[in-house]
């Protein structure tokens, strides 16, 4: 365990680590964000996820996990009051007991593994962090490989998309990326190496239901955004659009119950296809 440093103050580094909390362009140029909660920081360190430094209560005795956390890393060790540790953890009394300063990764679309039952889920220019974080968690139960974010958009890393993945963010690569381009010269060159992915928009208007389509296929599922839906870009590089049979009065889903849905039923068809070649 290296010897903590300690801070009792609103200093520049406190300072630079709360704007990590509302400001993306300094967690893009830190490459760092903040995280709390104990099933998120043992997934991520489960995972090799890189983490700078641990902040910690200086005044509360550390219970079993966080005393074994912090006596095992080797990241850089900050002790910090209670009230300056609940500022960072966005609550108005209980300050979290440990707070986590990561790394953000490399936006590379690499980062996703593509094999013969490929599934993955691109959300398009979404506005909703919390709805990020939510899909990251439903893409993670119901394994898909890879999430991937396009166009202007909400931040993966805000705080509010941490915390609404409750750890999955950890388990699951989600990459970030411009535009439709950058997908479109991925999927051919996966397609070229002999990985025929078909790509599935979701839409209220799609051409079968959902539970007629073959989901068992290697598949990117596309997730429009929450008022407008899939672009006109994503429209044209879809290879087919698939809509969720509903019987109330409403049209449509939430973006993310919307993907928790077609990936839920994207897991039962592939689950019965592996027991009735068992």
């Amino acid at each position: 365990m290296a010897a903590p440093q300690r801070i009792t103050s609103r200093n520049a580094r406190f300072q630079q680590w709360e704007s990590l909390l509302t400001n993306r362009n300094k967690r893009s140029r830190a490459r760092e964000f903040l995280v709390q909660g104990v099933r998120a920081i043992t997934v991520a360190g489960e995972q090799g996820w890189p983490i700078r430094t641990l902040l910690y209560d200086s005044e509360r005795a550390p219970s079993r996990w966080a005393e074994q956390l912090l006596r095992t890393s080797n990241s850089e060790l900050i002790a910090m009051s209670p009230q300056l540790l609940a500022e960072l953890g966005e609550k108005n009394e209980d300050a979290p007991e440990v707070i986590a300063v990561m790394e953000i990764p490399e936006d590379d679309l690499d980062r996703i593994p593509v094999s013969d039952d490929f599934l993955g889920v691109l959300f398009d220019r979404p506005v909703s962090p919390g709805n990020i974080g939510s899909i990251i968690r439903s893409a993670d139960a119901f394994g898909a490989h890879g999430l991937i974010v396009t166009g202007h958009a909400a931040d993966v890393y805000d705080s509010k998309s941490v915390r609404a993945s409750t750890g999955s963010l950890f388990a699951l690569p989600v990459v970030r990326v411009p535009s439709h381009r950058e997908v479109s010269a991925w999927l051919d060159a996966q397609r070229a190496q002999g990985r025929p992915v078909a790509v599935v928009g979701t839409d209220e208007h799609g051409e079968a239901d959902l539970f007629d389509f073959d989901l068992t296929q290697p598949v990117l599922l596309l997730i429009g955004n929450e008022t407008t839906g899939l672009s006109s870009a994503w429209r044209e590089l879809c290879d087919h659009t698939v809509s969720i049979p509903m019987t109330g009065s409403a049209s449509s889903l939430n973006a993310a119950n919307a993907a928790t849905a077609v990936l839920y039923e994207a897991s039962r068809q592939r689950l019965a296809a592996a027991r009735g070649s068992a």
